[in-house]
């Protein structure tokens, strides 16, 4: 039977700082990437104030900067992301209100590709979006 996306967000795995030996999605050989988990990404998206977005760029350099590491891996945080939206949504279909779930509307554009992934689908992130902004 496959994971839940809970189990997936809570996978026990720790952070993972590494040097690239080749290049790697844009981000070239020798440099210093941490590869995070989908709990930090999880962490750091609910430190994002209501009303306010964080692109997934700039969560990639926040993260990087708390690793102390030159780039965050954009794959696996692509991953997370999804990950972090999916048990979000679960946890809402299972009684929790919005405002006690990760807001990963806060983060991820209707948009970006990652959007289309999702079984709330791209609507739904920019309905979020105005409803914090009013």
């Amino acid at each position: 039977m496959p994971k839940t996306w809970h189990e997936k967000l809570n996978d026990g795995r720790e952070p993972l700082v590494e040097v690239t030996d080749k290049a790697f999605a844009g981000i070239p050989a020798g440099v210093k990437m941490v590869i995070p988990t989908p709990k930090v990404v999880k962490e750091l998206i609910e430190q994002i104030p209501s009303g306010q977005t964080l692109s997934v760029h700039d969560l990639r350099k926040e993260i990087a900067r708390l690793y102390s590491a030159d780039v965050t891996c954009p794959l696996t945080t692509g991953i997370f992301l999804r990950i972090v939206a999916e048990a979000a949504m679960d946890e809402h279909r299972a009684g929790k209100s919005w405002d006690e779930v990760t807001p990963f509307w806060r983060v991820l554009d209707a948009k970006s590709k990652a959007a289309a992934k999702l079984s709330c689908g791209p609507e739904f992130l920019t309905e979020m979006r105005q409803r914090e902004a009013n």
